[in-house]
């Protein structure tokens, strides 16, 4: 993988609690003074400073200071205009506290507290982007597009994404109550979570059939490149020869470590652009190219998402889809196609700033679109149709039948005890039908590229 941009840095990618974004910022964090050079750069862009607006909010300032019905402490109104400031500019730019920033590092490693669900605001209230694989939030049956409403007794409408956050945050083990309104439900729901200290695996995996493999991204971070990687070796391991085809699962996968991102669409490809940014400086315009090293061998990928995959998934399933290196499963993803930049304050706060959108090869802005499937899957609700009593009645069933001459009978009867060796297995296809419908295109990927040598 290369990487090519303006200034010469090493960048990382930060994920964050309060919604699903790329985050770029520099590895050099700890040196406050080389990572604020930056914004400057980005001042001089600007003729003169608002001197008359200085004044009004120095003006305001003193007025609430003194008038107000309350003593209000001066950092909390001064970092009340920050924050004001910089979610007034859009969804995704956010003035952290020196705890919120804390939080953002630990998420980005894979553990934190809380329900585990990324959120985000619409209308006033909280709404789910996606619940965390194996989570509080998860297991309760939260569902990507929930709008939260109330938060135990206290309504949402009225407080900012920060402070939603902090009452859904608190000590493992205490439960909370979410009221939620869900499309299709006539009414409110109310939905109890006990908190808990979320410890994410990012990467699993399984055999599927017909040796195909199975790898869930339920989120992208610093280790996931390399997670991805391990566990398709272990499925070749475990097959105990080279997969027929992969199914990379990034459904409710909200984004996170943009390097992580381009180092698991790069897994796939041999060469090529995987996805580049665009913003007014310099240093947020970025290329990442892919570097020969294919770890499917050049086997069918297919690639699910939903209306949950959102910033980084959305980078995969772009570069893939562009490259034509794997089918698109499923239904049209979150539409997050801007990139933050984190930079680090000197009172140990942090601000995230909207500084690029990022563009898929072929020059598609995802912004507010999101990637559409190649092959759309709805959402539907199936139900096993029962067989009768007596069941199907087959030509072997028949009295006197004639025997099969070379004893294709007995192997496919064996080949029958094979296929429904894996009870396990069947049940997730049959439980999951998006996923079903994957592994027939991938069955018949397969079979078109073995037509073809």
């Amino acid at each position: 993988m290369s990487i090519s941009f303006y200034k010469k840095a090493t960048w990382i990618g930060v994920g964050a609690v309060l919604g699903a974004f790329i985050v770029v910022a520099s590895s050099v964090m700890a040196d406050k003074s080389e990572e604020m050079v930056s914004l400057p750069e980005a001042q001089t862009q600007k003729i003169g400073i608002p001197l008359q607006e200085l004044r009004a909010f120095a003006e305001v300032f003193e007025r609430v200071s003194n008038d107000y019905v309350d003593a209000v402490d001066d950092k909390v109104l001064l970092e009340g205009a920050i924050s004001g400031m910089l979610s007034s500019l859009d969804p995704h730019s956010a003035y952290l506290p020196a705890e919120g920033f804390k939080e953002m590092q630990e998420h980005t490693k894979g553990e934190f507290g809380g329900l585990g669900m990324e959120v985000g605001m619409e209308d006033g209230f909280v709404k789910v982007i996606s619940p965390i694989d194996d989570t509080p939030a998860q297991e309760a049956g939260i569902q990507a597009g929930d709008l939260i409403i109330k938060l135990g007794d206290e309504p949402v409408k009225g407080k900012t994404l920060g402070q939603a956050v902090d009452i859904m945050r608190g000590k493992p083990g205490t439960v909370l109550k979410l009221t939620i309104v869900r499309k299709g439900e006539n009414a409110p729901i109310n939905i109890d979570i006990t908190r808990a200290v979320i410890k994410v695996k990012s990467v699993k995996q399984r055999m599927l059939k017909n040796n195909i493999g199975y790898v869930r991204v339920s989120q992208f971070q610093v280790r996931s490149g390399k997670d991805l990687v391990a566990a398709v070796e272990k499925l070749e391991k475990e097959n105990d020869a080279p997969l027929e085809g992969l199914v990379l699962d990034l459904r409710n996968n909200p984004g996170g470590v943009l390097t992580a991102a381009v180092q698991i669409s790069d897994a796939f490809l041999d060469e090529g652009l995987i996805v580049y940014t665009e913003g007014r400086i310099k240093n947020s315009q970025m290329r990442f190219e892919a570097e020969e090293g294919d770890v499917m061998d050049g086997k069918p990928v297919v690639v699910l998402i939903n209306e949950g995959s959102a910033s980084a998934s959305e980078i995969v399933a772009g570069a893939l889809q562009d490259q034509a290196r794997a089918i698109i499963v499923g239904r049209t993803s979150f539409g997050k196609g801007s990139v933050q930049t984190l930079l680090p304050l000197n009172n140990g706060a942090a601000i995230k700033v909207t500084t690029a959108r990022y563009y898929t090869p072929n020059g598609r802005s995802i912004q507010a679109e999101g990637i559409k499937p190649d092959i759309t899957v709805e959402k539907v609700k199936l139900e096993k149709v029962e067989e009768s009593a007596i069941g199907n009645i087959k030509e072997k069933d028949l009295t006197g039948h004639l025997e099969n001459g070379n004893g294709a009978e007995e192997a496919s009867e064996a080949l029958s005890e094979a296929d429904s060796k894996d009870d396990e297995v069947k049940k997730l296809l049959e439980k999951d039908y998006e996923l079903n419908e994957a592994v027939r295109v991938l069955q018949t990927m397969a079979l078109t590229q073995k037509m073809q040598k």
